[in-house]
């Protein structure tokens, strides 16, 4: 452990989602006086993706970056454990921290791991408990795989330490600590409303739709693909639909020659987190495949229509602000969720504990708090070194 009454994280960050999640983290390690090293594991490499996100969040600029790219889950998952493990044995920190569900999380949380006893370190992960318990979905395999591993399980919800008992994770490693995305979200809504979303797309305010869509259920078969497009084709027969298309769709829909279903969507390039947060903040729904935006449409009080088979956010779901699909996705399926979807409500504020824009404190407390504990605390379920 570093001297004093410090401590020593390794902060890591992969994909987009993840930049949200990490700055309040590591604001509260500053706060708290304590070392933030921060791993950029470069899983995102596009500027609008990554850079952006980091300018508009102020975050550091990375300690480490592993510079990982694109490429199978295999092929990324392997370069990232390559890449993080001589960062690792560098730093050697008191705790890696990693957060929600990519490649990166699982990478890091297992090196981590295996040089537990060398290094005196241990893995936390924030976000722990989510479950979809769709194993078809590569995010469930990481987050379930990587709580395993993990010494602390920081939980974003109360839902999610009841499916961390039932896996036979002992509750002295479950800490409730709540949502660090929403941290993020309230303190860039004011400058991200400034920005005037509304009029810069020449949309009414409170009176259109965003779409994001990126999962493979959605994009990677032309039938999927076409359904979902034509779906909300007739979504903009009622309101104007925005679509920041993400690469990876628009790559699919270029290679099925389904352009054609795009004429009726007002499609523009990837947002910047602020532009993307002040263009929901005023739109009458969002329809996406995203797990993010599934709860900063809760916070923001947006309905949300979830274009997926299940939720790994049900808080979302049971608060009233987020409707499931009919699955498999249809375009009739697409509609009618949009006339059933929740009624807006007036102002941000959820409501739901633990999301209210102090999560970063929190993990910080529970690193703190975790620091002391004996090295056999840290052994994962069902491990004995006899």
């Amino acid at each position: 452990m570093a001297s004093g009454t410090t401590l020593r994280a390794l902060v890591v960050a992969g994909a987009r989602p993840n930049f949200m999640k990490v700055a309040p983290i590591l604001r509260g390690l500053e706060k708290g006086g304590h070392e933030g090293i921060l791993v950029h594991t470069g899983q995102h490499y596009d500027v609008r993706m990554s850079d952006t996100f980091f300018r508009e969040l102020g975050l550091p600029e990375p300690h480490h970056h592993l510079g990982v790219g694109s490429a199978s889950h295999a092929v990324q998952t392997a370069r990232c454990m390559e890449a993080f493990e001589p960062v690792l044995k560098e730093v050697r920190p008191d705790w890696v921290v990693v957060v929600g569900d990519v490649n990166s999380t699982i990478a890091c949380a297992l090196v981590t791991s295996k040089l537990r006893e060398e290094l005196d370190c241990r893995v936390a992960h924030v976000e722990a408990g989510l479950r979809s318990h769709d194993w078809r979905m590569p995010e469930e395999v990481n987050r379930v795989l990587t709580d395993r591993l993990a010494d602390l399980c920081l939980t974003p919800s109360e839902d999610a330490e009841p499916n961390l008992r039932a896996e036979g994770i002992p509750p002295e490693r479950i800490r409730f600590v709540g949502n660090v995305m929403i941290d993020t979200l309230l303190d860039q809504l004011p400058a991200a409303r400034a920005l005037g979303m509304p009029g810069r797309l020449h949309v009414p305010s409170g009176g259109y739709a965003v779409v994001t869509l990126h999962r493979p259920s959605n994009v990677d078969r032309k039938e999927a693909l076409r359904e979902v497009l034509a779906g909300l084709g007739r979504v903009a027969g009622e309101m104007p639909v925005v679509f920041p298309m993400h690469p990876r769709t628009r790559q699919r829909v270029e290679a099925f020659g389904l352009g054609g279903l795009l004429s009726r969507l007002r499609v523009v390039e990837p947002f910047g987190y602020r532009e993307m947060i002040g263009t929901m903040a005023d739109a009458a729904v969002v329809l996406t495949d995203s797990g993010g935006l599934q709860e900063e449409t809760t916070a923001l009080g947006v309905p949300c229509i979830t274009l997926r088979e299940q939720t790994e956010r049900p808080v979302t779901v049971t608060h009233g602000t987020n409707r499931l699909v009919e699955w498999p996705v249809t375009s009739e399926g697409i509609i009618q969720a949009l006339r059933q979807a929740p009624a807006r409500r007036r102002e941000p504020g959820t409501g739901v504990p633990g999301w209210d824009g102090r999560a970063g404190e929190r993990v910080v407390e529970g690193l703190a708090a975790g620091v002391g504990l004996p090295s056999e605390a840290a052994s994962p379920v069902g491990y004995s070194a006899a």
